[in-house]
């Protein structure tokens, strides 16, 4: 019976595969297991208190709305606060340009849902976040690598890109996932300008801009681009948005937001009643609830504060526990970390040994669409989600399976 059914599925779900995070996310359940795996935020910092309060309070007083019905664009002081917040930053975003969705994965599937026909190209940093590739893969959408570097994307690389004529320029600017590298302010400016010229969209994906420890803030793509689109009625530029209160608020609320030109929102409201009809209203209400006296301000000064100690964490445990040859990068926010082993080496036989040891990680090759470079032995290393002792023990593990595989295949040794 399981061969008929696999000659019903539609042609497009041959590329359709689990994700590798979340496979290893089941592994990771196990007791005794440290993570460096999934992407999770510190439940240390979830506001339960708030979000309780919040509860009541909906409940006293506008229990019926949140329990009913509402528009696909978004429960609209939600969206008005958002709007406000993105104005700041020198945008002038209208409720015509914004809309909530149920996660920035959904945003991702409606953007592919609008503009991949199969075989259409999209331009994406090498490595790349691995749930737009599963977006995107199911729409048999193709890619072209741009590689990067510790200042983000290569600009001067992704011009040679645009010669194919990708439909989109898809990126994360702000500490990177997987990569926790930032898009320098020059490249910024010049991947804008090149982008505006070719007349190819930008996606920027921004879950965590506000999580920032130290160095400065920059101005995000869609900031940059809406100087070059001057407008008193609204963004009209060439970038979408995408944002999250996953990261700032909790995940299990499944909210974010897009902003896009008035066009282009039209079509992903009409996409996104296809799917859902509409996010949920109670989870609308309630973050707006928590969010509209200027609490998250607050808040996610808590969980900058957390994280850049669980960092701090990580990289003097690297510094401490791993062999001469392994290299890692100093992300200045956010939740990740990258690690490159020596020549020779490969992440996902290391990740074998590791898993007896009760450590994992995630091997960079699955965030590398069209394979090459270093991906095999690369991994990325979340410190979000382990307190700075367990971080301490699972690195231990970590660089100790690394000298244990080094002794076993003998390497050319690489300075630091």
């Amino acid at each position: 019976m399981a061969t008929e059914w696999e000659r019903r599925y539609a042609h497009r779900t041959q590329r359709m595969g689990s994700s590798a995070i979340r496979e290893l996310l089941k592994l990771t359940e196990q007791p005794d297991f440290i993570s460096f795996a999934g992407g999770l935020p510190a439940p240390e910092v979830f506001p339960v208190k708030q979000v309780t309060e919040a509860v009541d309070t909906l409940m006293k007083e506008a229990p019926t709305q949140a329990l009913q019905y509402s528009a696909t664009e978004g429960y609209r002081p939600l969206r008005e606060l958002l709007a406000r917040k993105m104005s700041q930053t020198g945008v002038p975003v209208g409720l015509d340009n914004l809309m909530i969705t149920s996660g920035s994965q959904q945003a991702l599937d409606l953007i592919g849902k609008l503009f991949i026909d199969p075989g259409d190209r999209r331009s994406v940093e090498a490595p790349t976040y691995l749930g737009a590739l599963q977006a995107w893969n199911a729409y048999e959408a193709d890619y072209v690598q741009v590689a990067a570097d510790e200042n983000g994307m290569v600009v001067d690389e992704l011009a040679k890109a645009l010669s194919v004529k990708p439909k989109l320029i898809y990126l994360v600017p702000n500490f990177h996932n997987p990569s926790g590298v930032t898009l320098s302010l020059e490249r910024r400016k010049r991947l804008v300008e090149i982008a505006d010229q070719a007349g190819v969209p930008v996606v920027e994906d921004d879950p965590y801009g506000q999580l920032r420890f130290e160095g400065e803030s920059l101005p995000s793509l869609l900031t940059l681009d809406a100087l070059n689109h001057p407008s008193t009625d609204g963004y009209n530029g060439n970038v979408i948005y995408l944002s999250t209160f996953s990261k700032i608020l909790a995940p299990g609320l499944r909210l974010a937001w897009a902003v896009a030109p008035a066009p282009v929102m039209r079509k992903l409201v009409a996409a996104k009643q296809g799917v859902d009809l509409q996010t949920s209203t109670f989870t609308q209400m309630l973050a707006y609830e928590v969010a509209r006296e200027g609490y998250l301000d607050q808040h996610i000064e808590i969980i900058r504060a957390t994280y850049r100690e669980r960092r701090d964490a990580m990289l003097a445990a690297l510094q401490e526990s791993m062999p001469a040859g392994v290299r890692w990068n100093h992300p200045q926010g956010g939740m990740f970390l990258w690690c490159i082993l020596p020549e020779g080496m490969n992440a996902t036989r290391l990740l074998e040994r590791c898993v007896k040891t009760r450590v994992a990680f995630v091997p960079g090759n699955s965030f590398y669409p069209c394979g090459g470079g270093d991906a095999e032995r690369t991994m990325r290393l979340n410190f979000s989600n382990a307190k700075p002792e367990m971080i301490r023990a699972g690195i231990a593990r970590l660089g100790a399976a690394i000298r244990e595989m080094m002794a076993a295949y003998p390497l050319p040794a690489l300075p630091r």
